[in-house]
């Protein structure tokens, strides 16, 4: 996120009482490339931290091949690697599995070495935070998710039963841990909804916006006539979207419906060779996406899980056309009025016909206005 002025971000992170300028992040994954969720508003809180001045200590969790990253270090001061133990039965302990396999004895020791206030990247990196002495020291909780509603919702649309009996027991897992929130100084929510029901329950929350990549409106007059659903299609909640699209919205509609994402499952892909008005495209980069986004005559992004804020449509927003959405993608956002909203296959089918025959134009005025606040 390239800032134009540091001033505002000077004054968001000044209420944490940051005098030092210096700072511990303890992120969940490695914070780059950033390419997906979570780690998008990882990274570019980073970018924008290290923009004012913060000095950084990064300390991050590698699993899954990733790499060790030396483009941190261009905006951290250092940066230190912890291995993930994935090894752990997630059927066993009491604590949910995203945290004890981020537990790192070294980690906590290098924390526990200054008095400098401390970042958690989500529930996962915060194994430690009941251990610290933090009666005089500023820490931090971002919550990127109610993380024991999202992994219910993982668990309502899974397939597979032994990975639903896990989703379903982590979720009971995060909340009964979700309580150590209230240790914290403050928990950072990332969106109005969230911090409503995080500061009822804890009395500590603020509001901060998400991080992401896009600094201003991007406008693209050559569209072209088809309709573009773009997110991870190995996360549930989005390969049951793509599914839905494709089995119920775009069955009988006489236009094209183009599937981004990486990962697609063995459903869609099947619906999709049904459909032949239906294209799935996978194994993009983040820049291409990006460009389809652009060209698309309409974004159609409907969620069935209300939590955090959706990356993919604040993507649409800046680089896209018109976006189609539920009430579940927009509610408490501040976006509605950006978006067309539909709630049902008909009333979807309805809208997408009256944008491909009309002259309805995109309002990016309105657009700059309102997503000024998510710079």
């Amino acid at each position: 996120m390239e800032l134009a002025s540091g001033r505002a971000e000077i004054t968001r992170f000044n209420k944490f009482n940051l005098k030092t300028k210096k700072l511990h992040i303890i992120s969940f994954d490695i914070p780059y490339p950033a390419n997906y969720g979570g780690i998008i508003d990882v990274f570019y809180k980073i970018k924008a931290l290290h923009q004012i001045g913060v000095e950084i200590t990064l300390h991050c969790f590698q699993y899954g091949g990733k790499e060790q990253q030396a483009a941190l270090l261009n905006y951290c001061k250092e940066v230190f690697y912890y291995p993930r133990n994935t090894f752990m039965n997630p059927f066993l302990g009491k604590l949910p599995y995203i945290v004890k396999t981020r537990n790192s004895r070294t980690l906590f020791e290098r924390i526990q070495a200054d008095n400098n206030p401390i970042l958690f990247e989500g529930l996962h990196s915060c194994y430690w935070l009941n251990d610290l002495i933090v009666d005089s020291r500023i820490t931090l909780v971002r919550n990127h998710n109610i993380e024991g509603d999202y992994y219910n919702h993982l668990a309502r649309v899974e397939q597979n039963p032994i990975k639903r009996r896990y989703f379903i027991r982590e979720a009971k897992l995060l909340n009964a841990f979700e309580p150590i929130i209230a240790k914290a100084t403050k928990a950072l929510a990332i969106s109005p909804s969230d911090h409503d029901l995080l500061n009822a329950r804890y009395g500590n929350s603020e509001y901060l916006p998400v991080f992401h990549s896009n600094s201003h409106v991007v406008i693209n007059q050559n569209k072209e006539p088809f309709c573009l659903y773009h997110g991870n299609l190995s996360v549930g909640e989005n390969d049951e979207a793509a599914c839905y699209l494709v089995e119920h919205v775009f069955n009988h509609l006489p236009y094209k419906l183009v599937l981004a994402g990486n990962n697609p499952s063995e459903r869609l892909k099947g619906l999709v060779n049904e459909n032949g008005r239906c294209e799935l495209k996978s194994k993009l980069s983040v820049k291409e996406i990006d460009e389809l986004i652009g060209k698309a005559f309409l974004n159609v992004l409907p969620t069935f899980q209300a939590t955090g804020i959706k990356l993919k449509l604040l993507n649409a927003l800046h680089r896209g056309g018109h976006c189609l959405v539920n009430n579940e993608m927009v509610e408490e956002t501040g976006l509605e009025s950006l978006c067309f909203i539909a709630n049902s296959a008909v009333e979807m089918k309805d809208c997408i016909a009256k944008l491909f025959n009309s002259q309805i134009e995109v309002d990016y005025g309105a657009r700059r206005e309102i997503l000024a606040s998510f710079n």
